[in-house]
């Protein structure tokens, strides 16, 4: 299992969770966070967010195109590995959002 400290405005958000690459994500708030939610769709809850998908509003964060498939040549990730992508380029999306591997 991956995971990704989610940061809005510098502050720590909660964590995304890849339980089974490709079909079962999971995102929930730090119980402390009180700050904008990251997404419209994903509100501030004391809720976990269960995907059976890469989650929607991550997915509108990847590169595309050309930026894409640089990433994928220069960093050799596969395409289908959204959650490796996002955290290859999480310190460099658009918004006020990154995301960060988290190692345990």
């Amino acid at each position: 299992m991956r995971k990704a400290e989610i940061t809005m405005q510098g502050v720590p958000a909660g964590i995304l969770e890849e339980i089974e690459p490709g079909r079962v994500y999971r995102f929930r708030y730090h119980a402390r966070y009180n700050g904008p939610p990251i997404s419209l769709t994903l509100p501030v809850e004391e809720k976990v967010f269960e995907f059976d998908r890469f989650p929607p509003f991550f997915d509108g964060l990847l590169p595309e195109g050309m930026m894409l498939e640089s990433l994928l040549k220069k960093l050799k990730i596969d395409r289908h590995d959204c959650f490796g992508q996002l955290v290859s380029v999480g310190g460099d999306l658009v918004g006020s959002t990154t995301a960060t591997e988290i190692f345990e």
